[in-house]
């Protein structure tokens, strides 16, 4: 904690998972001595000045390029959340992440005509309330890679491999649009 301090950041900053991705981090708030070193040599960021000339580009990197560094982040963040021994992660963890990751300064999950992350904490906390599966931390951020492509969602089929809450959370957009929750029809 104090070495984020020492960086002048804090934890609700998105550019802290990213900084313990690129210092390979095994769990949150613990640091290798080799991961640590080797992390600000990739960097190039020997000293504590250094170091903090990089966090622009690292958020930059974070808030631009969905398949990039945030994909990363996004990824190694389920396995830094979890608690010892266990394989999903609690709904208000999750929630957190999804909180700091969703939205402004990293990837902002909302179109002109849907709020995606509003309806999708919503949709959790009165539909769903179980605990989130790697399977479904991992689909929500293509999930949203998607929907932020298309809003619209004519790349979605009930067919496909999607967990079975993100068929569910698809009605409910559907609902909450006014499109009366029917699937569109995409007939070839």
């Amino acid at each position: 904690m104090r070495y984020l301090q020492d960086l002048g950041l804090s934890l609700e900053e998105p550019v802290v998972l990213a900084i313990l991705i690129e210092l390979a981090a095994p769990t949150m708030g613990e640091l290798t001595r080799s991961g640590f070193v080797e992390g600000w040599k990739r960097l190039r960021a020997s000293t504590l000045t250094d170091q903090k000339s990089t966090l622009p580009t690292l958020r930059t990197s974070l808030s631009s390029s969905p398949q990039g560094l945030f994909r990363q982040t996004y990824k190694h963040t389920f396995r830094l959340a979890l608690a010892p021994g266990q394989r999903s992660l609690p709904l208000e963890t999750a929630l957190e992440y999804w909180r700091l990751l969703l939205s402004p300064p990293a990837i902002n999950w909302n179109t002109k005509t849907t709020p995606w992350l509003d309806y999708w904490i919503e949709y959790l906390t009165t539909k769903w309330k179980k605990g989130v599966s790697k399977d479904m931390w991992e689909q929500t951020a293509v999930f949203a890679g998607k929907s932020l492509e298309d809003e619209t969602m004519g790349w979605w089929s009930e067919d496909g491999a999607w967990p079975g809450c993100l068929d569910e959370f698809v009605g409910f957009v559907r609902e909450k649009r006014g499109d009366g929750g029917k699937e569109q029809a995409m007939e070839m």
